[in-house]
């Protein structure tokens, strides 16, 4: 089980990784957008005070402004993002959980309830994986694009759909790990690496 759980690991942090490369793309994407964005404002400013006309002209011929699409691009990067964590959250047991009442129960009772909270939340992922999978093929044959870059939504269906059939694996791992360590009473994969308030 060691060896199994090292790959799942291992590929729940490559996930990870390429969800990180995303959001910093984005994150200097958008900035540089902000940037463009306001630098664009000053330089029609200029162009209406007679302040460095010609400057200010061939900046704005230029293209010097927003990013064009970068709402679009946002829009769908961030939804990678997001299933791109997943399966690393759910792996290391990163998810939130209220535990305020099942601290005073007995351990097996614990390690029950953590089996049945894995088979839930395996369930929801699979069942997400399941809709984007569907919304996938639909926006795959209806040829959808976005407004500015025309690019096909179904290409960040799929970018998504990539992370939520991981995070659906690792959720069904997750539920052979924890009715292996009721079996054994060994523990594997720990409840909560975050912090105890």
């Amino acid at each position: 089980m060691a060896g199994l759980h090292r790959i799942v690991l291992g590929l729940a942090r490559l996930m990870a990784l390429a969800g990180g490369v995303v959001l910093t793309f984005l994150i200097v994407m958008v900035c540089l957008s902000i940037i463009g964005r306001a630098g664009n404002g000053v330089l029609h400013w200029m162009l209406d005070a007679g302040f460095m006309t010609g400057t200010a002209q061939g900046l704005i011929d230029w293209g010097f402004g927003a990013i064009r699409g970068d709402f679009e691009l946002v829009e769908a990067g961030m939804a990678f993002c997001i299933f791109a964590f997943l399966p690393y959250c759910t792996v290391t047991g990163g998810h939130a959980s209220v535990d305020v009442f099942t601290n005073f129960l007995p351990r097996g009772v614990n390690r029950v309830l953590d089996v049945l909270i894995a088979v839930l939340f395996a369930v929801v992922l699979v069942v997400i994986a399941m809709q984007l999978y569907e919304g996938f093929l639909r926006k795959m044959s209806s040829g959808q694009t976005t407004l500015l870059l025309e690019f096909p939504v179904s290409w960040a269906y799929g970018a998504s759909l990539v992370g939520a059939v991981a995070a659906a694996a690792v959720g069904c791992y997750l539920v052979m790990v924890r009715v292996y360590e009721i079996l054994t009473g060994r523990l594997i994969v720990p409840n909560a690496v975050g912090a105890d308030h």
